[in-house]
Parts: C-alpha cells; structure tokens; sequence
C-alpha cells in the first residue's frame, strides 16, 4: 500500500510528486500528469480509483467506434479519459470516460483540457463512482451544457441516455438493457444497447460495418 504524507501542507503518496492541500484549477493542471487519474474539486483534488477490466473493455469498445466513424464523416473530436473537461467557470474539472466535441465547438480544445462542455459525454458507472455519475456530475453536465449524456452501468446491465432541452434541463430519451438509441449529437451515429452486455463484446469492425463506416 502506497505510504501518504504532509510536508508543508503539502500531501505526498509514495511515487507521487507532492500534492498541494488546495490549489487553482491552473496550478491543478499543471500537477496532473498523463499518469494521473484526477478531478479537481473546489479547489481540491479527488483521485479516481482505477477502472475494472470490463470498464476498459467498454472505454475501448466506445472508444475506437466513435473514434472512426467521427473521423469517417468529419464530425469533430473524440477524447478518452485521462482528459479533462471544465463545463464552467464555477465548475469542477471532470475526467469524464469519453467525450466528443462537434468541429464547431473545436475552440473549446486546449493543451491539457476542454475549456467547455463536450457535445456528448459517456460515464461508465462503477461501485465507486455511482454516486458521482448519477448526482454531482448529472447535475454538473446539464448546469454546464453537456448537449448528451450517457450513463452506462455494467453491473446492473443498464443504459441510459439524457438530452438536454431548451430548458436546460435532461430528458431521458432511452433507459434500459435493451433498444436502439440514436444519438443528436453525433448525427447518424446509432448504438444497440443489447451490444454493451455481450461477452466478449462485439467486434468492433462489424459495428463499424452495421453503421456503413467500413
């Protein structure tokens, strides 16, 4: 188990560079490497627990689809964590599992971080991240502007997909194991919920051909 510490009101784990009790969102970025799964919180930092094997099986599935078919039909962007995303001036930093930023809003892309709200992020829900995924980042996404929002849960074989209205509020257009949802926000792009509960998960060329990108 990794030894913690404080010098001069500083943190230090074993094997990290020491870390600030408190510090800007700039001063965060600048600490957080690419090694370093985090997400700054009212000027702290909470670390992300590491992701389980079906979590990374699922980032990658999602992942190369909507890398390919995005570049396929020249859309925007898409970026898996570790990357940072801050929706608002008075918001946290998120590490959200995946986003995509439509070419218009390519503006918003920095260095270390998406300065804005992705047009569709993905969370997927683990024991530790229930919580968050469910309440403090729903409500952070819909304040800050996230057009779409997919909350996939593994565990209890469960999706759900939120749009926001000209409200600002989510609506959920699809919840469940089963249908197809068609997203808005990345026009064309269509998912069969059934696929994210297979084992193994399907192959990632014939979801490319089902969508007429190969």
């Amino acid at each position: 188990m990794a030894r913690v510490g404080i010098v001069e009101n500083t943190l230090v784990t074993e094997g990290q560079r020491p870390r600030p009790e408190r510090m800007t969102y700039e001063e965060f970025l600048d600490w957080c490497d690419e090694d370093t799964r985090a997400e700054w919180v009212d000027g702290e930092v909470e670390m992300v627990s590491p992701a389980s094997d079906r979590h990374q099986d699922l980032a990658r599935f999602l992942t190369a689809v909507f890398s390919v078919y995005v570049e396929a039909h020249d859309l925007g962007i898409v970026r898996p964590a570790p990357f940072q995303m801050k929706t608002g001036a008075d918001l946290p930093g998120r590490e959200p599992d995946l986003l995509f930023v439509a070419r218009k809003h390519r503006d918003r892309l920095r260095e270390t971080h998406l300065d804005g709200p992705g047009d569709l992020v993905v969370e997927i829900v683990s024991p530790e991240s229930i919580a968050r995924d469910r309440g403090t980042k729903f409500y952070e996404y819909e304040v800050g502007g996230v057009r779409e929002y997919w909350l996939i849960d593994p565990l209890r074989q469960q999706a759900e997909f939120y749009r926001l209205g000209k409200d600002g509020r989510y609506r959920v257009v699809l919840s469940g194991a089963e249908g197809v949802y068609r997203s808005e926000a990345m026009p064309g792009l269509w998912l069969q919920v059934e696929w994210l509960w297979q084992e193994p998960l399907p192959k990632v060329l014939d979801v490319l051909r089902e969508l007429e990108v190969v």
